[in-house]
């Protein structure tokens, strides 16, 4: 995984000055909050983040509904498949 460096900020620096992590993630779009020098938290700022949740719920959604089509129409694409 790669991180930039100007999006990590430690937890005690997070805790002492919030806002500084805010104007983070409204530049960036996300910070990465670490604790004990391990990734532990991320904000995000939502009205950059919306578009990119909204478009990983379609998938899964389209994911489930296909899943779920699998599993009720079994035989259908077996012999469909031959």
């Amino acid at each position: 995984m790669i991180i930039l460096s100007d999006k990590i900020i430690s937890v005690t620096e997070a805790n002492q000055n919030f806002s500084k992590v805010t104007k983070r993630a409204n530049k960036h779009g996300d910070v990465i909050i670490f604790k004990r020098n391990e990734p532990a938290y991320v904000l995000f700022d939502i009205e950059k983040m919306v578009p990119e949740f909204v478009k990983a719920f379609e998938k899964l959604k389209l994911k489930h509904i296909s899943e779920e089509l699998f599993k009720e129409y079994d035989e259908a694409y077996k012999i469909l498949a031959k």
